[in-house]
């Protein structure tokens, strides 16, 4: 009996260590750790299993600008000209060849221009304040129109000028506290801008990784109306042309360190 009670006091003992150390775990902590998890066995266009996608999202969905170490009143959110767009600064957590961490921070009414994630499954997580989201996927084919079609652009296809049809997958203002946000390498938006309506934060999770050897290059896009596309006139604002351009000229990341709750790798 005395040898059977030991042995209980020590598991109550072990199980309340166990406790402690979930709670002394900060939430960055727990969301590498999540991350290291998920993207395991991920690589380029690999989308993680659905029961892990989920596991991530709640992770992120629980986060707040105080779990990094954030507030609305330092510099990275105040705008110091007027005569060109606000620059946005990047901070680094962490990065490997699965995944990355790192938090975007923008004054009101800088604009993260369109631009796309190749092979990427990507978490964005609103910490604080207000923000336009608009993204876009390709557009593969468009459904059969009894209507004969003169131009080769009305089909959905690439044009000698670059021009390609893309689809809106979401145009929606967000305010923190929202949900996280998820893209996926050939759908959910792999194309997307971010302006700042307000001050905002934006808490990155990139599975994997931006690498130019690797040909995970981050490309920019303009967007251009519609013209003579066989769709209902209501719909028309569903789509646009997409076409490559150079990183804009007037965008400006600057990167800054992480002051936040340590990762421990």
């Amino acid at each position: 009996m005395r040898i059977g009670k030991n042995v209980g006091e020590r598991r109550g003992s072990d199980s309340k260590k166990t406790r402690r150390r979930q709670r002394m775990v900060s939430p960055v902590q727990r969301l590498y750790e999540t991350c290291k998890d998920v993207f395991d066995n991920c690589g380029p266009g690999v989308v993680p299993f659905a029961e892990k996608i989920e596991r991530l999202k709640a992770a992120l969905d629980m986060m707040a600008e105080t779990d990094v170490g954030l507030r609305p009143n330092m510099p990275y959110f105040k705008s110091t000209t007027y005569d060109k767009p606000p620059k946005i600064t990047y901070l680094h957590l962490h990065e490997c060849d699965k995944f990355s961490i790192g938090i975007f921070c923008l004054p009101p009414s800088a604009v993260i221009p369109l631009h796309d994630h190749p092979g990427m499954t990507v978490f964005s997580k609103l910490l604080f304040g207000e923000m336009h989201i608009k993204s876009y996927d390709w557009v593969d084919n468009l459904p059969a129109e009894p209507t004969p079609i003169a131009n080769p652009l009305d089909k959905g296809l690439e044009d000698s000028t670059g021009l390609r049809l893309a689809k809106v997958k979401m145009n929606t203002e967000f305010r923190a506290p929202c949900k996280t946000s998820i893209l996926y390498p050939a759908d959910g938006g792999n194309m997307h801008c971010f302006t700042a309506r307000t001050a905002c934060a934006v808490l990155d999770v990139l599975g994997p990784p931006y690498c130019d050897p690797e040909g995970r290059h981050c490309q920019y896009y303009y967007d251009f109306p519609l013209a003579n596309l066989p769709v209902p006139e209501e719909q028309k604002g569903d789509y646009a042309w997409l076409k490559e351009r150079e990183k804009p000229e007037d965008l400006t990341v600057v990167g800054a360190l992480y002051k936040g709750p340590k990762i421990v790798k």
